[in-house]
């Protein structure tokens, strides 16, 4: 005998749309951290606006929760489904509708991969600015839903400036048609910002009409050695004003994490492991010759300054790929401290160096063989760090959550820059926003989603 909820959704859009018991792939349950969740009630993976709104209507009149799921790419545990639950994945509504060069816009279906996206419009000589790791499974539903950021915020802003228009679909099926593709808009409260990083406990968002910007012809990268974080926040402000906007992003490498990425390395190194900080620079501009020039034009004066001990500046495609993958292995160079926490935070670039410095006292105190890995968009005040948890150790992974959470609030930074909340970091939302903030976000879970039927426990406890 099924549930009424599963009957009611394969009458609604079809048997093979809903999954259910052993029909129910693994990955649905996974993370990309390897986190498992619990079973869900069933699986509902529809083609059309039309079926995710008919699905949450049904699971909102039946009390059922719903899980919506994009690429599974989330670190805050905001996807796993609980026992009961029904996921939502978006994976078929993958459909690329519309790309309009005049306009420079694109309508996409949110379960589109980043990647394929990226890949459609080059042909076009456009680029959709958003990037990151994960770009070969993350969808561009699951960007919006967590108002990513990756490695170009620093000249392009994170995902919110990109989109200017979505549908979104309401816990009760109620349909939000704001799919409209314009720069100027000013028609009322523009809903949208409602539903970008509110990780999908306000409504489902199905269907987005995005920015796009010319492809830029030349795309320079450089790999930095630097003796003092006080050297890289002067060379930071060095190319800010040598390269002016061209400056695509700046990534900021602490030795120990270059020192675990050599260990994973295959191939040639970039530079000898001799220096305490690492710098990964982009500039891209429209003119190949030119800005290749400028580029490194300022290095060589950085170095010449004195705020640049080395500097290796890419003179391929391949060889600016191999830079890169540098901050790519993120997640494998993380992995090399065996059990670890991962926090994403916003800090003020001056504050950046006691963070790391204070927090790696604080590994040492609670053991002596705990190590911290700091890296991250240091350029836009994004740190990642992974905190390591060695088997003997006593304390849980809250009470390193309150090492770091607690220090990140004494220095006035947030919580999370990039990834969202989640059910990982809900007890710490308070560290960033004030309780009557957190207020008007119930307030408005309350009024969009009166039944919480939306990825409940994501964000705000059930019981709120």
């Amino acid at each position: 005998m099924t549930h009424p909820v599963v009957d009611a959704l394969r009458a609604a859009i079809g048997r093979a749309a809903v999954l259910v018991d052993g029909d129910i792939d693994e990955r649905f349950l996974l993370d990309v951290l390897g986190n498992r969740g619990e079973a869900p009630l069933a699986v509902v993976r529809p083609a059309s606006t039309d079926e995710v709104s008919k699905t949450l209507a049904i699971c909102n009149d039946l009390g059922v929760a719903v899980v919506p799921q994009g690429g599974r790419t989330g670190l805050v545990r905001a996807t796993l489904p609980q026992r009961g639950e029904v996921v939502l994945a978006m994976e078929r509504m993958n459909r690329i509708e519309h790309i309009d060069v005049d306009a420079g816009t694109a309508i996409v279906q949110a379960g589109v991969v980043l990647q394929a996206l990226h890949d459609a419009l080059e042909p076009h000589g456009l680029a959709f600015p958003l990037d990151l790791g994960g770009r070969g499974s993350c969808t561009i539903g699951g960007n919006i839903s967590t108002n990513a950021g990756g490695n170009r915020v620093i000249r392009y802003g994170m995902a919110r400036d990109q989109v200017l228009g979505l549908e979104a679909v309401l816990a009760d099926g109620t349909v939000l048609d704001g799919l409209k593709p314009f720069i100027k808009n000013n028609t009322g409260i523009d809903l949208k910002h409602l539903f970008i990083g509110s990780e999908g406990v306000l409504g489902v968002v199905t269907r987005l009409a995005l920015r796009l910007i010319p492809r830029p012809a030349a795309a320079s990268v450089a790999f930095c050695g630097l003796s003092d974080f006080a050297a890289v926040r002067a060379l930071l402000r060095h190319l800010r004003a040598r390269l002016s906007g061209d400056l695509t992003a700046f990534e900021v490498l602490w030795k120990d994490y270059y020192t675990r990425y050599l260990t994973l390395h295959q191939g040639a190194v970039p530079m000898p492991d001799a220096h305490e900080f690492y710098v990964l620079v982009e500039s891209s501009t429209g003119d190949d010759e030119a800005s290749q020039a400028r580029f490194e034009q300022a290095l060589h004066d950085a170095i010449d300054e004195g705020i640049v001990a080395d500097a290796v500046v890419a003179k391929s495609g391949v060889e600016s790929n191999t830079l890169w993958t540098m901050r790519d292995m993120a997640l494998e160079v993380g992995m090399t401290l065996g059990s670890h926490c991962g926090f994403d935070v916003s800090l003020r670039i001056a504050d950046m160096d006691a963070f790391a410095n204070e927090l790696a006292d604080a590994a040492r105190k609670l053991h002596p063989d705990s190590r911290v890995l700091v890296y991250g968009h240091a350029g836009d005040g994004n740190l990642h760090v992974a905190f390591s948890r060695p088997p003997d150790m006593q304390q849980t992974f809250e009470d390193i959550n309150a090492v770091v959470y607690g220090l990140v609030a004494r220095l006035g930074g947030s919580t999370s820059a990039e990834h969202g909340i989640g059910m990982s970091r809900r007890a710490w939302l308070g560290h960033t926003r004030t309780p009557a903030e957190i207020e008007a976000m119930r307030a408005i879970k309350r009024t969009l989603d009166p039944r919480n039927t939306l990825n409940p426990d994501r964000i705000f406890a059930r019981r709120d």
